[in-house]
């Protein structure tokens, strides 16, 4: 039986990542160089869409392994407003898997000209994002046809990892890194179809949840629900869902959570708590015991360090995003008239 495109692409991304890894070593190593060598203390990332969620994912690692804040760049005051920004200390970074947004090439030749070093994160080298930047990370993910960005979205998380362990400097954080695509690879031949089940069928909202780095996969989990299946998924910390939005949890609102290991655990697993006094349905993805989350529908997940976790847990949660648009009758590879490359401005 063939598989859809976009089914194809989250196999191949263990494959991706690894690659990346060993290919991409000394031109990561070259940016943090750079990066070290005019003092940056701080970065600015601009991006757009599944781009913008993985920097999400390096609001975290950033500051939790170099003490670096992490800003996500507003575009539209460089291209709308023209209004000069203060980059002194700053890295600027942009994401973008076809590197042909205008809005995120501006910011980082904003930043070239302004003297800042800049990095550009790109699935197409000769991109314009990629001639902006004095240093360009190859994401080398081959060609993504499906409109869900899968494998540049673990190729871009990777990229920031690799390249938070060379500014930290840290041996034992690199070889962490190192044995992600295997867990990667476990996941996907462990889990199967990961499917709905009661707490999620027949949906048309639901909230999605993590925190740490993980509040990075609530997004990205939440934008893949949406895209693929038009279904209103609205991601947050745990933190923030307790501040008024828990408000939208019950029988017709389902909660999808990330819940993996570590200090954000606990609130997670308050969060779920609540979810079922509110008589939602819940779904977890989760390297802990089902046991924590009472009669919850859990999906295991590999267990990795933390830090690092985002690269296994967004895996089920492409699967379960493709597997609901297939209930409901959706074209994966082409949803909704979707187009794969926006430009913005």
């Amino acid at each position: 039986m063939s598989r859809t495109l976009l089914e194809r692409e989250i196999a191949e991304q263990p494959a991706v990542v690894e690659q990346l890894l060993h290919g991409q070593r000394g031109t990561i190593a070259e940016a943090a160089a750079r990066a070290r060598a005019t003092d940056s203390s701080w970065v600015l990332i601009a991006a757009r869409g599944t781009s913008d969620n993985a920097a999400r994912y390096a609001q975290h690692v950033l500051g939790l392994r170099c003490g670096m804040p992490v800003a996500l760049a507003t575009p539209s005051l460089t291209t709308l407003y023209r209004a000069p920004l203060r980059l002194d200390g700053a890295l600027v970074m942009g994401i973008s898997q076809s590197g042909e947004s205008p809005d995120v090439c501006a910011v980082v030749e904003a930043a070239r000209a302004a003297g800042r070093p800049t990095v550009a994160i790109t699935n197409t080298p000769g991109s314009v994002l990629a001639r902006a930047a004095d240093t360009t990370i190859g994401l080398g993910a081959g060609p993504e046809r499906s409109v869900a960005a899968t494998k540049t979205y673990t190729a871009s998380l990777a990229a920031l990892a690799a390249l938070t362990v060379e500014l930290a400097g840290d041996e034992a954080l690199h070889e962490q890194l190192a044995r992600i695509p295997e867990a990667m690879a476990q996941q996907l031949a462990g889990q199967g179809d990961v499917v709905a089940g009661d707490a999620l069928a027949g949906i048309e909202r639901c909230a999605v949840i993590g925190r740490g780095p993980n509040h990075a996969t609530a997004f990205e989990a939440a934008l893949k629900i949406k895209e693929l299946t038009a279904i209103a998924a609205e991601p947050y910390s745990p933190a923030d869902l307790m501040h008024g939005p828990v408000a939208v949890l019950g029988p017709a609102t389902p909660l999808l959570a990330i819940a993996v290991d570590g200090p954000a655990l606990p609130s997670v697993i308050d969060a779920v708590a609540d979810a079922r006094r509110r008589g939602a349905g819940r779904l977890v993805l989760s390297d802990v015991s089902g046991d924590r989350f009472g009669a919850e529908e859990v999906v295991p997940l590999v267990s990795v360090p933390e830090w690092l976790s985002p690269l296994v847990s967004i895996l089920p949660a492409q699967a379960l995003a493709a597997q609901l648009a297939g209930e409901r009758g959706i074209d994966v590879d082409a949803p909704f008239g979707l187009n794969k490359v926006t430009r913005t401005i």
